[in-house]
């Protein structure tokens, strides 16, 4: 094949970088080089840096691949134009968009990998459910008898795997990621949850109890930051979402696992002088799934950004190979995660702070932790994780008998895992924003029906039948919509350079807030009552509503570098732009008004919009619904 460096894409390339090169507006500049730093040069600049790096990664044979990889990157609406492409490269770069889930096995292994991740994490949550109508009696801090203090220590039991795991062990992510990768962690933090769990079932005291489930936070903080971003460092841009957010469908698996171990164990007798058998089986069962994890994490390949960002090339090309269809995607993802590194070393290499400041004072860091600090609250206080660890006790209070509970609490947890399986396809469809906009308020109403249920009279069977529905419906509201979505855009809020202590600051938000729900949930009973307690909750869904509608920007089809120009438009432009748009929305939505359109808000909006026009191609709808 001609060398590639001969070859020309006409015009509108030249156009195109005489148009970049002529930008007035340096705050523009900054955003489209950290959105793709590769249209920075020229195309004979950039074929050239592109071959020097096939030289990096040990593969001087694939130099032109490399090269052809780079314009894919920079140019990525231009490829049928490229007479340096043959046809089976632009079919390779067709069938990208046309069969978006045709990936490579190795692909859907690694999915494997975190799907059994987080069964161990929704296990760990859920084994406490069954063991709550037994160890407090056992422990001397029986429940039920008007007791604020007993009330305080069974919280603080339930509640401090999540303390530990927010205030603490999320912490170690970064260090933890930076010397092991994220395999290695993944394996460490399974190998603590394996242990805790066993240790939790040999405790002879409440406090015992909670120094275990203490230590069990480090077997769920670091787990939960790392999987969701591995698995947005390895998928493609257009699937990202449906893969990332396997992490919450398969939490919700392992929440229905829980409940299924503590209905077997339920009727378990004490043998051989053990107290408490049953209660013991419940929690030591969750010490099984962490072993198939950590039998297999090394057989899955690294993260390829993790290998970049260690200098690793040669090891980051071969395990992003094993990921992508052809080595052009390959070469292509490589060199655009490489570019983007580069980059962001070269914009903060005047910041001589710790990346902990840098997270907070750069203004595109600051907007991703408020992004994702706000999904992961309202994946708490939208009141999920109060039937997680008190259904039992819930529909005990509705009038259940104890079994009858856990078997209604199982009912919930399939629900919860069912319907998180739409959102495989609808999270790149629709969106983030757009599902979250959709399920908060019917998760409010579900919640305001499920509170009025205890208005009907005790010992009634609809009493008991309403309530369970209504909580039936808020988890089928949630698990399509704030389930899946706080970890996925999580893990798309932060720049490389800052992804791991990112990850932690978000997971702690979400293990700290959900000690604060589990800790809070006794005593807001005894305040509110319990129908008081669900209107409670039932508000904060509104709230969380309005704080999506004019602070969350959307993350969907865009490859993580891209995300910069996202992170980037300020509050009070978002804000802005999203009152100015109401009166859009409610024609769009409400009256079903067809063909409207709106004015770009993202730079990489705006480019894009410039590129299409003088490719002659129809204008896309703006992002951010």
């Amino acid at each position: 094949m001609a060398d590639i460096k001969e070859k020309s894409t006409g015009n509108f390339t030249e156009k195109r970088l005489e148009s970049q090169n002529s930008r007035s507006d340096e705050s523009l500049d900054l955003n489209v080089k950290l959105a793709n730093p590769l249209r920075q040069w020229t195309r004979e600049d950039l074929i050239a840096r592109a071959k020097a790096f096939a030289v990096k990664c040990e593969r001087e044979d694939l130099q032109e691949e490399f090269a052809k990889g780079a314009i894919a990157a920079a140019y990525p609406n231009s490829y049928e134009m490229e007479p340096a492409f043959t046809e089976e490269d632009k079919e390779s770069l067709r069938r990208e968009k046309t069969h978006r889930w045709h990936q490579p096995k190795t692909l859907y292994y690694m999915v494997i990998l975190c799907s059994l991740a987080a069964a161990v994490q929704g296990m760990d949550q859920s084994v406490i459910n069954g063991a709550n109508l037994f160890f407090p009696s056992q422990f001397g801090i029986p429940q039920g008898q008007g007791s604020e203090r007993n009330e305080w220590l069974h919280g603080i039991i339930n509640s401090v795997p999540y303390f530990s795991s927010a205030l603490l062990a999320s912490w170690t992510t970064a260090p933890l990621n930076k010397y092991f990768g994220r395999r290695g962690t993944i394996f460490i933090t399974c190998g603590i949850a394996c242990v805790t769990c066993i240790w939790s079932a040999l405790t002879d005291s409440w406090w015992h109890l909670m120094i275990a489930r203490i230590a069990l936070g480090f077997g769920i903080g670091p787990k939960s930051a790392t999987v969701p971003v591995y698995a947005a460092e390895c998928t493609p841009a257009a699937i990202r979402g449906g893969l990332v957010m396997q992490w919450q469908l398969w939490t919700a698996f392992g929440i229905m696992m829980g409940y299924v171990a503590d209905l077997a164990f339920y009727y378990v007798p004490d043998q051989g002088g053990i107290v408490g058998l049953n209660w013991r089986l419940m929690l030591g069962s969750a010490a099984i799934p962490p072993l198939f994890v950590m039998a297999q994490v090394f057989f899955c390949p690294e993260s390829p950004r993790w290998y970049v960002s260690k200098g690793k090339y040669r090891q980051a090309y071969d395990s992003m190979l094993r990921m992508r269809n052809t080595p052009l995607l390959a070469a292509r993802d490589l060199y655009l995660a490489h570019e983007i590194l580069q980059a962001e070393e070269e914009v903060n290499s005047n910041i001589r702070r710790s990346k902990l400041v840098e997270m907070i004072t750069v203004p595109r860091n600051r907007k991703g932790m408020l992004g994702s600090g706000i999904v992961m609250f309202m994946q708490q206080f939208c009141g999920i994780n109060v039937m997680a660890y008190y259904s039992s006790s819930i529909f005990q209070s509705a009038g259940a008998t104890p079994f009858t509970a856990l078997a209604a609490s199982l009912g919930w947890g399939a629900c919860n895992w069912l319907f998180g399986f739409p959102a495989v396809k609808t999270i790149d469809i629709f969106g983030r924003r757009q599902l979250l906009l959709i399920g908060f308020p019917l998760m409010s109403l579900a919640l305001w029906f499920t509170g009025a249920s205890f208005n009907i009279p005790e010992g009634s069977t609809a009493r008991i039948a309403c309530i369970a529905l209504g909580t039936y419906l808020h988890c089928i509201f949630y698990s399509p919509s704030e389930g899946p979505v706080p970890f996925t855009y999580s893990a798309e809020s932060f720049p490389l350079y800052i992804r791991d202590i990112g990850m932690s600051y978000a997971v702690s938000v979400c293990w700290f807030f959900n000690g604060v729900l589990s800790l809070t949930w006794p005593p807001l009973e005894r305040a509110f009552t319990t129908q008081g307690a669900f209107y409670y909750y039932a508000t904060w869904n509104l709230i969380g509503w309005a704080l999506v509608f004019w602070l969350l920007p959307e993350t969907k089809g865009l490859t993580l570098e891209e995300l910069d120009t996202v992170f980037s438009v300020s509050n009070k432009d978002h804000i802005a732009y999203q009152t100015k748009h109401i009166p859009y929305y409610i024609q769009k939505y409400f009256f079903r008004r067809k063909g409207l359109e709106r004015e770009p808000l993202y730079p990489h909006e705006k480019l894009s919009l410039e590129e299409r026009q003088k490719m002659g191609t129809a204008v896309p709808q703006a992002a951010g619904h």
